[in-house]
């Protein structure tokens, strides 16, 4: 088997991931735990891309707006849809980061880094743009710890006994919200 085939045997990883932690975002009201760290803020929004088939029978549906209003992508969900793709802002202490992650590869497109007084200022002074540069890094590198640190938690859920439950837990969220969208 090659890289391209296991990429494609395996992409359902990515997706789940995706759908696990949009309704686990959504659980507690966008605050999400992580051990040893207290709590992050995991918000979906505003563009989402979901799939469904294989090669020339795959359908997209491309989902945008705001949070509220991604109801056309938890629609898709319940018709089977899968997520593929989705903007996310996280939040941990003063710093914020937007990111759109790809489920097939866990690929970050669209990186908005948190703003610092470093990158605010701005300076031709070469410490300082060193000094800046460095300070980037280390926030892409808390990004990636990030999304490692969800997804390893994601892990231990989905290949433990845990995993059957949860999946009830997100047909009872997906059904719940795509009923309270219809009734109003």
């Amino acid at each position: 088997m090659d890289l391209v085939d296991l990429i494609v045997e395996k992409r359902f990883l990515g997706q789940e991931f995706l759908t696990w932690l949009w309704w686990k975002s959504e659980e507690r009201g966008g605050s999400i735990e992580l051990p040893g760290q207290g709590d992050i803020l995991v918000i979906f929004e505003k563009h989402m891309l979901l799939e469904f088939g294989e090669g020339e029978a795959s359908e997209k549906l491309i989902c945008s707006g705001l949070q509220s209003e991604l109801q056309e992508a938890r629609t898709g969900l319940t018709m089977g849809k899968k997520l593929e793709q989705a903007r996310i802002r996280l939040a941990q202490n003063e710093h914020e980061w937007n990111v759109t992650l790809t489920a097939t590869l866990m690929e970050f497109r669209s990186v908005r880094l948190p703003k610092t007084e470093g990158t605010e200022q701005g300076s031709n002074n070469p410490e300082e743009l060193e000094g800046m540069v460095l300070e980037r890094i280390f926030l892409f590198e808390e990004l990636v710890r990030l999304i490692n640190d969800l997804f390893r938690i994601f892990l231990a859920i989905r290949v433990g006994e845990q995993w059957r439950g949860e999946v009830l837990k997100i047909k009872t969220w997906i059904d719940h919200t795509r009923i309270a969208h219809t009734e109003t």
